[in-house]
């Protein structure tokens, strides 16, 4: 369903009041200044400079407000515009503060995905208009160096780690089973929709002490404050369909949706690779309120709800049997937070609550899985001097995991109580030169284990406005997952060491941004057997990864059209699950490349899309040969293809194709449990569940404003 809210994002931005207030925003030299912010004093209504300095945004108000500049390592800049006849451009020449904190960005390990950094490479836009994304959050992100794509997964993979060693947040509470449950070799996808976000923050590693209980990546998502006005949303897909409705008072927004999704139609016409015996199905409501108390306060709340299910007939012993893998889940995910300015402190936290609850059948074996996760956390920001900030907090995590095979009457159940601590302080020595230090302390009451993780980072601007270098590195560490605690419950944190350069250069609106990093995992999971039947779960295991980044974005050469170019190269190697000795994992293909090309065409009121993904392959054990993970399947590749139309001001039509080639994607084979009489194993390729996926949807926008106009967003 996330494929709809995307669109949604594309027909509620837009929506602003006629009056615009554009200008540029220059330094005493002319040069442009960059991810400036720029708003209405007192208001929440206003945007950041793009790289050539411009900026542009629209309001509502009238009457005298002060135009209020903010850029990192000038001086404050404040003047009085009249809205009800604002100048058709606003020059403004902002002077350099020496002292000024956070005078540069650290990009380490860091992608930021909003207006409010320096360090841009993908902006919310991007996450709708990514045609391999198919509205997927994740999707958009597999478009990034450091990412793999596994196509009968759809999880995020950073750097060689597994899924699992990503942390999902949103408004900086973590978020519990951010992927939709799904049956083997059945992608997930994230539940939550585009729409609902402004921005994010994507770490490859080596993140902030604030974030833990992550051995590779975090994915930091920030909600839409008060929306601009009063709409009413309705989708029409081959899959689905919803309606959403978003009412906004003076300082209160509300918003309320439900969605139905069923892909039994689309799989009637569209031929599939799998046997279903009753397709995805699911239904999803939301609500989603924001309060502004006063000029400098915001709280926020957030309700998701989703049921849904799937069924389908599994090869096993290379289709000569097969099973019945019947799967029902429910969902339920509830957060508030707030951010406060007090004085010169400013205090930000939340509460958060999620509850998964999956019900499998798989032939006769009946058992159930329930998996809760609280959330809580206080943070307190304070700058003392222009050089020097500390951001301090404290949270806890309380986890309740159950698990009832009902077939064989056996229960097991846990409950861990975490408590983190955390510090971080900026330090700028000059604009050219910032560093962070901090440090993480964690407990955990199941396993008995304190831990203490110091992390540091710091970044350089080089000379003549060529670019920087940022290094970031330190301690991270993760608990196991809930499956194996509930079966031991001494297991300790896993952990891994991140160590990570970056180079960054953006001018004109184009972006190079190239990093090394190496990472080190330790206390890895081991065992014997599989799901269900795991023995002998010990933590010997350990591992490595360590490669290169290149991104290359390019918003300017060629006019109305706009893309980006990535490739990582991964070395990943580890002794983890039942393997004796290190592997590189079947997650970890060691070539990765993608590229993604936009184009407005103005006449037909339209957007042309194209996204490219690749790698080498995914590694197996063929146990025709000698060791292990000792084969590769043949280079993965992904050409995805979109359309936009737009017949009238407030109608999206969109098409979208992945696979356009119809190419025969492998990610593994599944052996036979026994020798065949003339000897070997015989194989059975697993593929992805069609040969392309497509997606045809209408999306309408009713609003006061019957001529809002959407083609600036597409």
């Amino acid at each position: 369903m996330a494929i709809v809210f995307s669109i949604f994002l594309l027909l509620q931005v837009a929506s602003l009041s006629p009056k615009q207030i554009s200008g540029s925003v220059t330094d005493t030299k002319g040069e442009p200044v960059a991810a400036a912010n720029i708003y209405l004093e007192s208001t929440y209504e206003g945007t950041s400079s793009d790289a050539d300095g411009t900026f542009r945004f629209k309001t509502r108000r009238s009457g005298t407000y002060i135009l209020v500049v903010q850029a990192l390592g000038f001086k404050l800049f404040k003047t009085e515009i009249d809205l009800d006849n604002p100048a058709p451009h606003y020059d403004i020449v902002v002077e350099e503060k020496v002292s000024s904190l956070q005078a540069i960005s650290i990009t380490a390990g860091v992608m930021e995905a909003s207006d409010e950094s320096r360090a841009v490479v993908l902006k919310p836009i991007d996450v709708v208009t990514t045609p391999a994304a198919m509205g997927d959050i994740v999707g958009a992100f597999q478009t990034l160096p450091g990412t793999s794509t596994v196509g009968n997964d759809g999880r995020l993979f950073v750097r060689g780690g597994d899924a699992s060693e990503t942390a999902i947040f949103i408004d900086g509470l973590k978020v519990g089973n951010a992927f939709g449950s799904t049956a083997p070799n059945v992608p997930a996808r994230t539940r939550f929709n585009p729409n609902l976000f402004k921005g994010s923050f994507f770490s490859t590693g080596g993140y902030s002490a604030e974030y833990g209980q992550a051995l590779s990546s975090i994915l930091a998502l920030k909600t839409v404050d008060i929306p601009l006005r009063t709409q009413t949303d309705i989708s029409l897909m081959t899959v689905g369909g919803g309606i959403d409705h978003t009412q906004v008072w003076e300082n209160t927004s509300l918003i309320a949706s439900a969605n139905i999704l069923d892909l039994k139609p689309y799989h009637l016409i569209i031929p599939q690779n799998f046997d279903w015996e009753r397709s995805p199905y699911g239904l999803d409501g939301e609500l989603s309120l924001r309060h502004k108390l006063g000029s400098n306060h915001m709280v926020k709340g957030y309700v998701y709800t989703e049921r849904g299910g799937m069924s389908l007939w599994s090869d096993e012993g290379l289709g000569t049997q097969t099973e019945l893998i019947e799967l029902d889940n429910t969902y339920t995910y509830a957060q508030t937070s707030g951010r406060f300015l007090l004085s010169d402190v400013i205090l930000r936290g939340g509460l958060s609550f999620s509850d998964n609850r999956d019900d499998y059948l798989i032939e006769d074996f009946n058992f159930d899985t329930r998996h809760q996760l609280y959330h809580g956390k206080l943070v307190a920001d304070k700058i003392f001097t222009d050089r020097f900030s500390i951001k301090t907090g404290l949270e806890s995590t309380i986890t309740d995991y159950e698990e009832d095979y009902r077939t064989e009457d056996v229960r097991r159940h846990y409950t861990d109580y975490q408590y983190h601590a955390f510090a971080e302080a900026d330090f700028t020595i000059s604009n050219s030169l910032v560093v962070r230090g901090g440090l993480r302390a964690g407990h955990s009451s199941r396993a008995n284990q304190s831990w203490l993780q110091p992390r540091g980072s710091f970044a350089f601007n080089l000379p003549g406005n060529n670019g920087q270098i940022s290094m970031a590195g330190g301690w991270f560490s993760q608990s196991p997952q809930p499956v194996f605690r509930a079966l031991q419950p001494n297991l300790k944190q896993q952990k891994s060491q991140h160590v990570i350069v970056n180079y960054l250069l953006s001018k004109s609106n184009r972006t190079f941004r190239v990093e090394l990093f190496h990472k080190n995992y330790e206390n890895l999971l081991q065992y014997e057997g599989q799901r269900f039947r795991y023995e002998n779960i010990r933590q010997d295991g350990d591992g490595f990864a360590r490669g290169l980044d290149m991104l290359f974005r390019d918003q300017t050469t060629f006019s109305g059209m706009e893309y980006w170019v990535s490739y990582s190269f991964i070395d990943s190697q580890r002794k983890y699950a039942g393997f004796s000795e290190r592997v590189q994992p079947s997650f970890a293909p060691r070539h990765n490349g993608s590229a993604v090309v936009k184009k407005f065409i103005s006449p037909l009121k339209s957007q042309l899309g194209i996204s490219l993904n690749v790698n080498d392959g995914y590694t197996y054990t063929n146990p025709n040969q000698p060791g292990e993970m000792n084969a590769r399947t043949k280079p993965f590749a992904n050409l995805s293809l979109s359309w936009s139309y737009l017949p009238r001001p407030n109608i999206i039509i969109h098409v979208a194709s992945s696979n356009i080639p119809g190419r025969d994607n492998i990610f593994g084979y599944d052996f036979s449990p026994s020798q065949e009489p003339g000897g070997g194993f015989d194989a059975i390729p697993i593929r992805q569940t069609a040969p392309r996926f497509i997606m045809l949807g209408v999306f309408i926008t009713f609003s006061g404003d019957k001529n809002a106009n959407q083609l600036n967003n597409l």
